[in-house]
């Protein structure tokens, strides 16, 4: 009989103890919602997703600190975040796929880095994300004056020995812009009578028609 009560006390406590761990666990869950944390201003669903912030560095869609050279990831929806990751690639900017077109820029990822651990080894695979500004300028974008790539809409001057650079369409950068790209195609055949400069592209459309401004 005494064993037979002491069988029952313990079941009750196994019980009890259960619905305390449950209890705690949803608490939990709830913290990582952030039903637990402040909001001061509305975040769109796209910058909240749960997108496995630090679980591989840089992934597409998370964001990264303010700095070029020196960066860090954060979430996309603290006061920190600067700008998001459009693409992510392994290996070099050299081998690997370009950017696209209205990046505003690309951070260079070491293999040694240690900013992130991905898999506890205290190292990350070497590669680039190319990111856009969350908030402007945007110097990718047509006629901006910037961004790893030339697009249709930029302007670009003589820099010298038959080479050209970007500069910003408006004329608020540090040179005057003397050319725009007007097209872009497959060959130096098919650009425009009007055509005064060829600038590579790169892509399936390697060669943009440039006009004098």
């Amino acid at each position: 009989m005494r064993d037979r009560v002491s069988t029952g006390v313990v079941y009750v406590l196994v019980v009890l103890l259960a619905a305390l761990l449950t209890g705690c666990t949803q608490s939990a869950a709830g913290g990582e919602n952030g039903k637990g944390s402040a909001v001061t201003a509305p975040v769109p669903p796209s910058a909240t997703r749960a997108s496995g912030f630090g679980a591989v560095f840089l992934a597409v869609d998370e964001c990264s600190s303010f700095g070029k050279t020196s960066f860090t990831e954060v979430p996309c929806s603290g006061e920190r975040a600067a700008a998001r990751v459009v693409a992510r690639h392994d290996g070099t900017t050299a081998d690997g796929p370009p950017c696209p077109a209205t990046t505003d820029f690309v951070l260079h990822i070491s293999e040694q880095s240690r900013i992130s651990d991905e898999d506890g080894d205290g190292a990350v695979p070497q590669g680039y994300a190319c990111m856009r500004n969350l908030q402007p300028p945007h110097p990718g974008d047509p006629g901006g004056g910037g961004g790893p790539r030339t697009i249709v809409g930029d302007c670009v001057y003589g820099s010298g020995s038959g080479q050209v650079r970007e500069t910003a369409c408006d004329g608020k950068g540090a040179r005057k812009p003397q050319y725009k790209v007007v097209k872009a195609v497959t060959a130096r055949s098919r650009c425009p009578l009007s055509t005064a400069l060829y600038v590579q592209l790169g892509g399936p459309q390697p060669v943009g028609c440039a006009r004098p401004l």
